[in-house]
């Protein structure tokens, strides 16, 4: 058992020494020649993104899964482009886009063998200190959430969630996400890991490593880029004290990049491939995080996701598109040779 987090150092190494997961060096030294595959995964939050499609709007913040037809489309077409190239997208849906009448995209994703995990209800902060904070809708209609603690408000909308994705598409639903990620994860919260824990999750994605990055409107310099590419070494996955496990995401997203940088396309594109690139050469991990939302005005010709699978497929079988249900299993096998379900 373990008894405290695993550092990156120690889960990398002990993974090395058990034949699980590629050893990630040290920054600045050389690649790992450690034959295991890196493990590359696209994961795509559904739910509507501010400032998308133009910049101003902020409604979306009170009803983001309340998904249009574009986000739709879009998702749908990136699922069959990925499918195409043998790979699976790992999608995220809220609970509330369950209420939306017709489901038939999502349906059609699911049944393409992409799995979809929980992302919450109604896109609420897990790491919130009062209701109020949860979420902008609660703060407009208080009324939804009276007489009700954080903790209940949080562990609730977590298990509507689940209830909503499983009555409607009939699914299992695969894994945790939560919005929003934190530069620690929730390292710090073994109440929020515990809630998730026994509402049997057994893998969470909530951390998002800090990384440098331009002021709104600078293109990156290669300080910049190379400053992300480390922060990879970051985003690999560990475990908690707990037992939970956790499955980082990469910098830099796409909302990173284009709603609060506002680089070009093809300044995101160069990050993406030194990032991927990194992870391939050192057999580690990159969990490419995006939003339909935003990609569908920021990039329509789903250039990101086809460099991501052309970097994989380029890679000499180095590298493989996964989900993040194996990346968390690789995890597990190594803590106690059984894979996550």
């Amino acid at each position: 058992m373990i008894d405290r987090p695993i550092g990156r150092r120690g889960f990398l190494a002990g993974a090395a020494s058990a034949g699980v997961v590629a050893a990630v060096p040290a920054r600045g030294s050389t690649p790992s020649r450690d034959p295991v595959k890196a493990t590359i995964a696209i994961t795509l939050d559904l739910e509507m993104s501010r400032q998308y499609p133009t910049r101003g709007q902020s409604h979306w913040d009170y009803e983001k899964g309340n998904l249009d037809d574009d986000t739709k489309r879009y998702a749908v077409e990136a699922a069959r482009r990925v499918a195409d190239r043998g790979g699976r997208i790992h999608f995220f849906a809220l609970g509330r886009t369950m209420e939306q009448e017709d489901i038939g995209w999502i349906e059609e994703i699911a049944g393409a063998g992409h799995p979809i995990g929980n992302h919450t209800y109604d896109h609420v902060n897990v790491l919130a200190s009062d209701p109020e904070s949860v979420q902008f809708r609660f703060r407009r209609a208080p009324w939804l959430i009276e007489g009700k603690s954080t903790e209940q408000v949080i562990s609730e909308n977590v298990r509507i969630a689940e209830r909503a994705l499983r009555a409607r598409l009939g699914i299992e639903v695969a894994g945790f996400r939560t919005p929003g990620g934190f530069h620690g994860g929730i390292a710090e919260r073994p109440d929020i890991q515990r809630m998730l824990i026994d509402q049997g999750y057994r893998w969470v994605s909530s951390k998002y490593p800090s990384h440098p990055t331009t002021e709104p409107g600078t293109p990156p310099g290669d300080d910049i880029l190379d400053g992300i590419v480390a922060s990879q070494a970051e985003a690999q996955p560990f475990a908690y004290a707990s037992g939970l496990i956790e499955v980082p995401m990469s910098p830099i997203s796409d909302v990173g990049a284009f709603r609060t940088a506002r680089w070009p396309l093809d300044a995101f594109l160069e990050s993406i491939r030194r990032s991927v690139s990194w992870a391939i050469d050192h057999g580690a991990s990159f969990d490419f995080l995006g939003h339909p939302s935003c990609l569908l005005v920021e990039d329509p010709g789903f250039r990101t996701i086809e460099l991501i699978c052309d970097l994989v497929a380029r890679s000499e079988g180095r590298a493989e598109l996964v989900d993040l249900q194996a990346i968390a299993s690789r995890v597990s096998a190594w803590r106690d040779g059984s894979p996550v379900r």
